[in-house]
């Protein structure tokens, strides 16, 4: 994984250059921001593949840095925050970002997490998946360009929205279990973590359902896990 990039937001300096440090170690290039506005002066879709984003930095914090890097583009963001409850784990996912790290954490992990993450992105950015162009009703994806339209409305996904989706127009009307889910698009094992799965199915319905409330694109099978219907 040459020449990538990635941008470290941390404003606990020790920690900054425990992860940078590491990351230098495997190879990558890496930048640290101590504040958002550290953050957001670096930032370009051009220059990085990967932030890691701690979410409470000084202003703006980590949830504001985090809007302006989804209305940018669909780089994979790794939460790395003491915040250890559910709830902000929730809001987190719910904001877009791809995983989260609570502190105090392995640099072992966090380093495999990374790897995991940039995978599945640089696969996707790069095309290298097969190509070809899918539709299931209103739904077209296009396998080598990423781009998403329903009702021929543009929708941008981040990777791993567009990975679910993907998937599951790959086998409509198959049920898919959240722990199969979890293996095919995180690419690691399950452990249980049922919210990570549920939190990117809401997002997803949120942007391609035309009533996320009662999704018709993205069926629950309850007992079971979730289903993409084939329009008859």
């Amino acid at each position: 994984m040459a020449d990538i990039r990635i941008l470290v937001v941390e404003d606990d300096r020790e920690i900054n250059r425990l992860v940078t440090g590491a990351l230098t170690r495997e190879g990558f290039a890496a930048d640290g921001a101590y504040t958002g506005a550290d953050a957001l002066r670096l930032f370009s879709p051009e220059a990085y593949q990967l932030a890691i984003l701690d979410l409470m930095i000084p202003e703006p914090d980590g949830y504001a840095v985090l809007r302006h890097i989804r209305t940018a583009c669909d780089l994979p963001v790794l939460i790395l925050s003491a915040k250890k409850e559910e709830a902000d784990k929730i809001a987190g996912l719910t904001l877009g970002a791809d995983d989260y790290l609570a502190k105090p954490f392995s640099v072992n992990e966090l380093i495999a997490r990374v790897y995991a993450q940039l995978r599945r992105y640089l696969r996707f950015a790069s095309g290298r998946d097969s190509g070809g162009v899918l539709k299931c009703g209103e739904i077209e994806i296009n396998r080598a360009t990423r781009d998403v339209t329903v009702c021929g409305r543009p929708v941008q996904l981040t990777a791993k929205e567009f990975g679910i989706l993907r998937l599951m127009m790959e086998n409509p009307q198959r049920v898919f279990t959240k722990s199969q889910l979890f293996r095919s698009i995180w690419e690691e094992e399950y452990l249980n973590d049922e919210n990570t799965v549920m939190v990117h199915i809401h997002r997803l319905r949120e942007k391609i359902e035309e009533d996320p409330a009662n999704p018709s694109r993205i069926r629950t099978v309850w007992g079971i896990g979730y289903k993409l219907v084939q329009p008859l």
